[in-house]
């Protein structure tokens, strides 16, 4: 044999299809840190780096004498080195086999890794796919996080490698998969069973529940006798459950479903166990503007209104006083089985202030506060125990000037008053500042009969009618006639008493005699008139 050897190598060259892109077979005869040395019987052996090597998990697929398929990049890359390609191999496996898959119709494994336009991108070994969001699923699916990196079945749908093009169906394997079992679950399908299933989706109105080829319904009103805001309160995604079936519509496939209905309804023994006025704990559930919900039972509720929450506190927001999950006691009010409401009251469950109020302050009794607040009809006076008296407009004085006398008082002021009546269910509490002085309008009434002779002094006359102070702030009213016409503002009078009106506080006379302005006839006067218990204490 007179060849030598790169002649002999050339020879070889031809047995090996050494086009660029070509994929051949090497032996690993090495493994370094950051690389792998092939020997792929080419001029030079090949160093490619470590990582093409790696699977998915970082774990090195290879080991010293392996042959292994690598991609021909160039035969000599300007330095005498072979360039080879294991990654570029691996894909080319990939597509033989997803060549394979889809002229079989065959399931491949892949993992959703992330979110595209129209749909997602999955990971079929070293190549990837686009997932339509259509064919996530049978149902359309708003939230796929449950999918999303795991491993997963598909079928390819499509496959176009000058594109690098692949599609991939999740949808059509569930169908498959589904298809006999679900026809033979359409057939025993009835109203009322009893059936498992496994929650496939959540949405804000309920949960669909898988139940084994057939999709049902279970409407958040139907998974709990209590409240619920979300359905992921009860179940997630993945659970298995024992629904019962409460409508099923053969021509649309339509399953609804419900959990609730499993156990027994709670408010159909309501009265049995409760009762109007009895005093029970409960956790608050939620809070809104008009008032609390109060969850007395699994599958119980009540509301306590605004105005039921606190005895004082009657125009904050629940939340100043109560709070989500605090457990509190509360008192039945009133029960409505038929609508299925309950009213409770939490302040019922604490002293009542108007009447550890009533018990201590009795009728006539002086109580101290601060005017809280001033109005057009009187005055609101804070007491001892967070709660409000009111003095009315009428109550403040005995003369009926009682608008200037309201002018007198000021917000914040210290004042005394008198207790006319508490009513502890209506919540109130009657006072009076006038009271705390003498009534001598009805003192006055008293001492003098009709036709009784009363001392007076004319303080105004107007419209034909004399107005006269019979003292102490008693006054009295004389009709003139043309006879009267002599009668001026100041005289000093003799008058009958003649009648007199309570409502107006008046007093009607008579006139009976004049003494004029004369300084023998007002001491006349004074001197006749002095021991009088009334106009003595106004003489001018």
């Amino acid at each position: 044999m007179n060849e030598t050897f790169s002649q002999l190598f050339e020879k070889s060259l031809k047995n090996i299809q050494t086009k660029t892109g070509s994929i051949i077979s090497g032996t690993v005869i090495a493994i370094k840190k950051d690389s792998v040395l092939i020997d792929s019987g080419l001029k030079s052996e090949s160093y490619v780096p470590i990582e093409q090597f790696r699977n998915k998990f970082g774990h090195l697929e290879v080991k010293v004498g392996d042959n292994i398929d690598v991609a021909l990049d160039a035969i000599e890359d300007g330095f005498g080195e072979t360039i080879l390609s294991r990654e570029k191999a691996k894909k080319h496996e990939c597509w033989i086999e997803l060549e394979k898959a889809y002229a079989k119709s065959e399931i491949v494994m892949g993992i959703i890794i992330g979110r595209v336009k129209g749909g997602f991108t999955v990971e079929l070994n070293d190549l990837r796919a686009f997932l339509p969001g259509s064919l996530v699923d049978i149902r359309p699916i708003k939230d796929t996080s449950h999918l999303e990196n795991k491993e997963l079945e598909f079928k390819v749908i499509k496959l176009d490698q000058k594109r690098n093009n692949v599609v991939v169906s999740r949808k059509a394997v569930i169908e498959s998969e589904t298809s006999a079992e679900r026809d033979q679950l359409l057939l025993n399908l009835q109203e009322g069973m009893k059936i498992k299933g496994i929650i496939k989706n959540l949405t804000d109105y309920g949960a669909f529940v898988d139940l084994g080829g057939v999709d049902g319904l279970l409407h958040i009103t139907d998974m709990s006798w209590k409240r619920v805001k979300h359905p992921s309160d009860i179940v997630s995604i993945g659970d298995e459950i024992f629904v019962k079936i409460l409508k099923f519509d053969k021509e649309k496939t339509r399953v609804s479903l419900g959990l609730k209905q499993l156990s027994e309804d709670p408010w159909n023994s309501i009265l049995t166990r409760y009762h109007e006025g009895k005093k029970i704990t409960g956790r608050v559930t939620n809070l809104t503007d008009y008032g609390c919900f109060v969850e007395i039972e699994e599958g119980i509720e009540g509301l306590v209104h605004i105005s039921e929450i606190d005895w004082t506190n009657k125009n904050i927001h629940p939340n100043k006083i109560v709070h989500i999950n605090e457990i509190v006691k509360v008192m039945i009010l009133d029960i409505d089985a038929e609508r299925r409401r309950i009213s409770l009251g939490i302040k019922q469950c604490k002293p009542n202030p108007w009447e550890i109020f009533s018990k201590v302050n009795k009728r006539g009794v002086h109580v101290k506060g601060k005017i809280k607040s001033i109005t057009d009809f009187g005055i609101f006076i804070g007491l001892k125990g967070g709660i409000d008296g009111l003095v009315h407009l009428s109550d403040l004085s005995w003369k009926h000037d009682n608008e200037k006398e309201l002018n007198k008082y000021k917000k914040g002021n210290d004042i005394i008053a008198v207790v006319l009546q508490v009513d502890p269910e209506r919540e109130r509490i009657s006072l009076g500042i006038k009271q705390l002085k003498e009534d001598t309008f009805s003192k006055y009434i008293q001492k003098y009969k009709k036709d009784d002779i009363v001392p007076g002094q004319v303080i105004s006359i107007n419209n034909k009618i004399a107005k006269i102070d019979l003292g102490n702030d008693v006054i009295g009213i004389i009709n003139i006639t043309k006879k009267l016409d002599v009668l001026n503002i100041n005289d000093l009078i003799e008058c009958k008493f003649n009648k007199f009106d309570r409502k107006n506080r008046i007093i009607k006379l008579i006139l009976y005699k004049i003494y004029k302005n004369k300084k023998d006839e007002k001491q006349a006067f004074i001197n006749k008139f002095k021991n009088d218990p009334f106009f003595k204490l106004n003489k001018k």
